[in-house]
C-alpha cells in the first residue's frame, strides 16, 4: 500500500524539510531537493513507520478484546442466587 499525502500534508512536510535544512545544515535544500527527499523518506521509511503503527494498534485492540469479557461480563441466572442464604450457625 504505498504512502500518500493530501496537497496541504504535503506543503507543510515540504515546508518542514527546508526549514529543517536552513536551521539545521550548512547549506539549504532547494525546492525540487525537498520534493525528492520526501518522495524518499514516503517510500523507503514510511511503509516501516506505517507497518509499525498498524502493528501497535492490533496490539493495542487484542488488548482491548481480551478485556471485553472482564469489563461487560455479567452472571448468567442471578435471580435466585439473591434469596440463598447461607444458615447462621446458632452459638
Amino acid at each position: 500500500m504505498a504512502i500518500t499525502l493530501s496537497k496541504d500534508e504535503r506543503s507543510e512536510a515540504l515546508t518542514s524539510i527546508e526549514r529543517y535544512f536552513r536551521e539545521n545544515m550548512e547549506a539549504p535544500i532547494g525546492n525540487i531537493a525537498a520534493i525528492g527527499l520526501l518522495g524518499f523518506f514516503l517510500e523507503e521509511i514510511g511503509p516501516a513507520i506505517y507497518n509499525r503503527a498498524v502493528a501497535d494498534a492490533q496490539e493495542r485492540l487484542a488488548q482491548r478484546v481480551a478485556d471485553l469479557n472482564y469489563d461487560v461480563y455479567e452472571e448468567t441466572f442471578p435471580y435466585w442466587r439473591k434469596y440463598e442464604r447461607t444458615p447462621r450457625k446458632r452459638t
